[in-house]
């Protein structure tokens, strides 16, 4: 209930809709418990007394309630539906919304077929639980209580007799709920791990078939699939024992009631027409007892799938706008770390004691080993993770001070991994700015040395891509990204070992996109090459989240340390160096 608890901010702003749905949920009870009384009189009146005369009014009164009846019951599904669409749309929007806000952090460990499970499966059982549950209930005590209401009218032995049954019911039915939500819990955690190697199987399948590993992830998912099958299996074999059982007990009711009202009408008691009526109204007393399992087994999914949702709704953010966040005009791009040190937990510190000071149009590059803390150190700039302690400033102002949507606008970040979303290649280029017009696009492209070659397809810059970049090289995708990082003509230039993944020669022509981009721009340039940074302003060595050297590429190979030695490994080889 906690779980479902937190979801009443959703729901309930469409509570009208509900509450108009039992309304006609109510009619629709009375007119069916109407029918079975009619036909009660009709029995006594017309078959037993002979009054023919009554035959016909009272078949076109069941006539009239039967289309009232369908009239009320459709209004009644249009707004019990309509409250649950409306409310799992918001839900589905707001856990959108919250996937887009939740901090790196968080993304660092989560699984994308994890979180395509919440969004779609889980926010789906939600769907079928507010359209049918909460009614559902509604419906087992009206059609309960007003049932009984008409059975004690008819005959208060025969309802006696029939209210006997319930503690079994409701033995059973509890019974059933203690056990059913932690398989319920497993079936969803197992559709989240089928769906987590079937999304890792398509984004990976190059490398899959690349290793002949396509028999190894068959097996994986099949290892998946079936602990899918297990959890449903539980689930549904929980039902399966507990539903014979409540009709058995049911139709075990039901013939009880047969026999003794028999006896009573043989005996003068009650009239055949009171039997007759008696019968039709017994099952809107049994039938709520019976399907309550039915009720109970939705809420059980329902809670289960709230808690996988509300764990992300409420989640922390992390990294937002502080309350008095102040935004950031033009900035000059004057970068400065003091005394930076950063954990991505509170045991474990990756960056120590960090001083950079990198002014307006300067190029700083940054040459460590794998882990050494280089991407971190630059990811505090834009603030995709917050400074454990010290400050990271921008022509003085604390990044934290700022509001994020500015001063992520004038930082542009190149990442090693390009991303290209299924769209043209002039919507990647002015993703960052969707109002960009096409010579500003172009402009940028040109900057980025990859105008001649869009100009070269059949469609130019109206070709469509994929997320992998169908069609184009990686110096080719990479330029692209260098093109989308800098349309907003940023102050401050963020390259995360853009040319890692590229051969010498493509290296060397995005490096003259680069050498062209970065004029006037604050740059800072990962790189594990040092023909990527040689011409920077100053260039940091980093190794365990230190900076152990720093200088300017001649001052360095005198210094004859950490960056003498990888000249030394990649230029051992060749007859060129840098001088």
């Amino acid at each position: 209930m906690y779980a479902l608890r937190n979801m009443r901010a959703f729901y309930w702003r469409y509570r009208w809709y509900w509450f108009g749905s039992m309304g006609f949920l109510v009619l629709t009870i009375m007119l069916t418990l109407a029918q079975p009384r009619l036909v009660g009189y009709l029995t006594d009146h017309v078959l037993i007394n002979g009054e023919q005369e009554r035959i016909w009014p009272l078949v076109g009164i069941f006539l009239l309630i039967v289309v009232v009846r369908s009239i009320v019951a459709r209004t009644y599904v249009v707004l019990k539906e309509h409250f649950g669409i409306k409310t799992v749309y918001d839900i589905r929007n707001q856990m959108y919304q919250s996937l887009q806000q939740l901090s790196f952090a968080f993304y660092d460990s989560a699984r994308t077929g994890d979180l395509m499970s919440r969004v779609t499966a889980d926010v789906e059982m939600m769907r079928h639980f507010l359209s049918n549950a909460p009614d559902g209930m509604i419906n087992f005590f009206l059609s309960l209580t007003m049932g009984v209401g008409m059975g004690f009218w008819i005959s208060w032995r025969l309802t006696l007799v029939t209210l006997i049954a319930s503690p079994v019911f409701l033995i059973l039915i509890l019974r059933f709920s203690k056990v059913s939500h932690q398989r319920h819990v497993a079936v969803r955690q197992a559709v989240a791990d089928l769906a987590t190697v079937i999304q890792e199987s398509v984004s990976g399948i190059r490398t899959i078939k690349s290793y002949a590993r396509e028999e190894i992830q068959e097996a994986k998912f099949n290892e998946r699939s079936k602990g899918f099958t297990k959890a449903h299996y539980n689930s549904v074999s929980l039902w399966g024992f507990y539903f014979p059982l409540l009709e058995f007990w049911a139709q075990i009711s039901a013939a009880v009631v047969v026999a003794y009202g028999g006896y009573l009408a043989s005996a003068g008691v009650i009239t055949i027409g009171e039997y007759v009526a008696y019968l039709g109204v017994q099952w809107s007393i049994i039938s709520p007892l019976w399907n309550v399992g039915g009720h109970v087994n939705t809420f059980t999914q329902a809670n289960a799938a709230a808690e996988r949702l509300t764990e992300l709704l409420y989640r922390p953010r992390g990294v937002q706008d502080a309350l008095n966040a102040r935004p950031l005009p033009e900035i000059a791009g004057h970068v400065r770390f003091a005394d930076v040190s950063f954990g991505y937990d509170d045991e474990t510190t990756v960056l120590h004691g960090i001083n950079i000071d990198a002014k307006p149009g300067q190029v700083i590059g940054i040459l460590g080993a794998t882990g050494a803390g280089k991407s971190t150190l630059l990811q505090l700039i834009p603030r995709f993770y917050d400074v454990a302690a010290g400050r990271v400033t921008i022509d003085g102002n604390d990044v934290r001070e700022l509001q994020l949507a500015d001063l992520r606008r004038q930082i542009g970040v190149v990442f090693q991994e390009t991303f290209l979303f299924s769209a043209t290649l002039r919507a990647n280029i002015a993703y960052g700015n969707p109002d960009a017009s096409l010579e500003e696009v172009e402009r940028a492209a040109k900057l980025a040395n990859i105008h001649d070659f869009i100009m070269e397809l059949p469609q130019g810059y109206e070709t469509v891509v994929g997320e992998r970049g169908l069609g184009l090289s990686g110096g080719q995708r990479q330029r692209v990204s260098i093109a989308r990082a800098i349309l907003n003509n940023p102050r401050i230039l963020i390259l995360d070992d853009a040319t890692a993944a590229v051969d010498a020669e493509t290296e060397s022509e995005i490096q003259k996109a680069l050498r062209v981009v970065m004029e006037g721009r604050t740059t800072f340039i990962i790189a594990h090459r040092i023909s990527a940074i040689w011409r920077a302003d100053e260039i940091l060595v980093l190794e365990e989240g230190r900076i152990v050297e720093r200088g300017t590429h001649q001052s360095l190979l005198r210094e004859g340390g950490i960056y003498r030695r990888i000249y030394e490994v990649q230029y051992a080889d060749r007859e060129e160096v840098l001088a």
